[in-house]
């Protein structure tokens, strides 16, 4: 050993400052305990992105997924913009929701079935190249100025059934794309993709149309989905491993969730807050009436509650330490319902965006508890099909919504819709917590169905 080399520290005479000859209570910290103990936090707050950094079909496939989520929240946006400024009414507005409700439900529960049957490659290409085309028709007919609003009806279902189709597909991709124990990681980046999207897209899409009109937005959308087109390119076949399942799969899906009180108890949960506090088709009309905006003001309140679920998303590492995650996820969601009552009621823009953004966050927050729920209650064999049914709940339950605002608010105001919404949640959700108290104690430690 050279002689340059400090001694080795487990040796009791290699140093007069050894704990051997110093009581551990009388030696200074280290300067730089308090920094590396900051450092650790930090990882333990922030998304582990090492998904991205090692997997290079991951990495395409998250980034062309951001960007075209960016792009379809921008053209919803515009669609409501264009609904509303062509008929001047919120219920027609929230009618754009019922339009793409029925054709996420109807491929939503065949979509986890057929994931499980094709090749999942083919169909993310499929539904990518499908919901660019929808939005080259709607740039089109902005464009020529037709102002068909059965034509934006039409698109928005078609659009709704793409999405259906691909979605569970590009879900069961995951795991073949990462190693089983990135997969916490990947889903964690999965929710901030879709949170960027949220955020980014209403936004930039409030700008672009405030600047050069419904059409830009469009234009934008179908250019964005190269991004996805090439990252599915890239890919190789997909076809799903072991045996191929039929349509009954689906039918033992729903047979499966009606022996799991507390699985079935948690969705109940989320569409009671998607259906009653779901405000996002009055954005609009509220954009107007409430603020004195326009189409930028839109894109503020719409992206306000995803700003909020990003905050969650990236700052979720104390959930961990949650044990009742039932009682946890009735109490994000009646913050959810309080913080929509409390945006009906307020006038000021920035309070507003501030109390969507607490809603986006308790949101967020409950959809992590639901998700582990779910994995915790699906064997393998399920996952997929339960899939399909989460993506209906997940994406029907606000077109729900929009459809419910947009009416409460055409017989009275938008003001006591937005209002009565959110406390239908909050109690909604206190009628499910006194029918099924199982699911208040419901504890992570010991599930039970």
């Amino acid at each position: 050993m050279s002689t340059n080399h400090p001694a080795n520290s487990d040796s009791p005479s290699s140093s007069p400052f050894s704990s051997a000859s110093v009581p551990a209570s009388s030696v200074a910290p280290s300067p730089a305990a308090p920094s590396a103990r900051y450092r650790r936090l930090a990882r333990g707050a922030f998304a582990d992105l090492s998904p991205l950094r090692d997997h290079a079909d991951y990495r395409r496939v998250w980034f062309g997924q951001s960007v075209s989520s960016i792009g379809q929240q921008m053209t919803a946006v515009a669609v409501s913009v264009q609904v509303y400024d062509l008929t001047g009414s919120t219920f027609a507005t929230g009618l754009v929701g019922l339009f793409s409700l029925v054709p996420l439900v109807a491929f939503g529960l065949y979509g986890g079935a057929i994931a499980d049957t094709a090749d999942r490659r083919r169909l993310g290409l499929i539904g990518a190249a499908g919901l660019a085309a929808v939005s080259a028709v709607l740039a089109a007919q902005a464009l020529a100025g037709l102002g068909l609003v059965a034509l934006l009806y039409a698109a928005v279902a078609l659009q709704a059934a793409f999405f259906a189709l691909a979605s569970p597909a590009r879900s069961a991709m995951i795991p073949r794309l990462v190693p089983a124990h990135q997969l916490p990681a990947a889903n964690a980046l999965n929710t901030v993709s879709m949170n960027l999207g949220l955020t980014v897209g209403p936004m930039l899409g409030g700008v672009l149309i405030g600047a050069y009109g419904v059409q830009a937005a469009y234009v934008v959308d179908t250019i964005a989905f190269g991004a996805t087109l090439y990252a599915m390119w890239r890919l190789p076949a997909m076809l799903p491993l072991g045996e191929r399942k039929g349509r009954a799969s689906v039918l033992d899906g729903l047979r499966f969730l009606r022996d799991q009180p507390n699985l079935r108890t948690s969705f109940l949960a989320d569409l009671a807050a998607m259906i009653f506090g779901m405000p996002r088709a009055l954005f609009p009309a509220l954009a107007v009436t409430f603020y004195g905006g326009d189409a930028r003001t839109v894109g503020l309140l719409a992206a306000a509650p995803a700003v909020g679920a990003l905050a969650g998303a990236l700052f979720s590492g104390w959930v961990g330490r949650i044990n009742r995650q039932g009682a946890a996820v009735l109490a994000a969601v009646i913050t959810w319902g309080l913080a929509i009552a409390a945006f009906g009621l307020v006038r000021n823009l920035w309070l507003g965006l501030l109390l969507l953004a607490a809603a986006g966050c308790a949101d967020t927050i409950s959809m992590i508890f639901r998700n582990t729920m779910m994995q915790v209650a699906a064997p393998d064999e399920m996952r997929g099909r339960l899939q399909g049914v989460f993506i209906v709940i997940v994406a029907g339950g606000p077109r729900l919504g929009d459809f419910e605002s947009g009416a409460v608010a055409s017989l009275t105001n938008p003001t006591v819709s937005v209002v009565s919404g959110g406390l239908a949640c909050v109690a909604a959700i206190l009628l499910l917590a006194a029918r099924r108290p199982a699911f208040l104690r419901y504890d992570a430690r010991h599930p039970t169905p």
